[in-house]
């Protein structure tokens, strides 16, 4: 069962993240953390997971290092640490895009397993509006990503090679299909 401290997660996360939006399609990002948190949860996530999944984007998009400690004083180092992991970067300026993708696959084989529950159900999300916006919209979602259509699909596949590096959890295995399906899509309108 989720506890109080979920609860003042969820409230947290929706104050830190309430200005911003979904690159793209204007939904408020609450419902993203939303999302990967109930991913987390119907994979096996603990309390600590899931409030980690609420929080994934927090130190990257909120603050840093100030929001890490924040974090850990309200949450705990454990939550704290998963959050980190899940980190792409928190130097402003951001580092190039296709290094800081790279940097990031290759730290997911040596990640906890908690960081990888995170980080895959944050991806498996990212994946299923990816492929949905992709059916309504096509080939003018890739203008949304730095990474455009074949740095998209490449830094997709990836993950998934890097999560099967470690396990194949069922949770690797729905991103998987998810990604398969995308590239299929992409095959077939080209």
């Amino acid at each position: 069962m989720l506890s109080a401290k979920f609860t003042a997660a969820l409230v947290y996360a929706t104050e830190l993240h309430a200005k911003q939006i979904r690159k793209g399609s204007g939904v408020p990002y609450i419902a993203h953390l939303l999302g990967v948190a109930s991913i987390a949860l119907e994979y096996g996530a603990n309390e600590e997971e899931a409030i980690a999944a609420l929080l994934h984007d927090a130190i990257e998009d909120q603050g840093g290092a100030r929001i890490r400690a924040e974090i850990q004083q309200r949450f705990g180092e454990n939550v704290a640490t998963i959050v980190e992991g899940c980190t792409d970067t928190d130097i402003t300026p951001k580092p190039p895009w296709r290094q800081r993708k790279q940097d990031y696959i290759a730290h997911i084989p040596l990640a906890s397993p908690s960081v990888r529950l995170v980080s895959s159900a944050d991806k498996l999300y990212n994946a299923q509006s990816i492929l949905k916006d992709y059916r309504q919209i096509g080939d003018n979602l890739w203008q949304r990503f730095t990474g455009k259509k074949a740095g998209t699909l490449w830094y997709y596949r990836s993950l998934v090679d890097a999560f099967h590096q470690v396990d194949s959890t069922p949770l690797v295995e729905e991103l998987d299909r998810v990604v398969s399906e995308l590239e299929q899509l992409v095959k077939q309108n080209h």
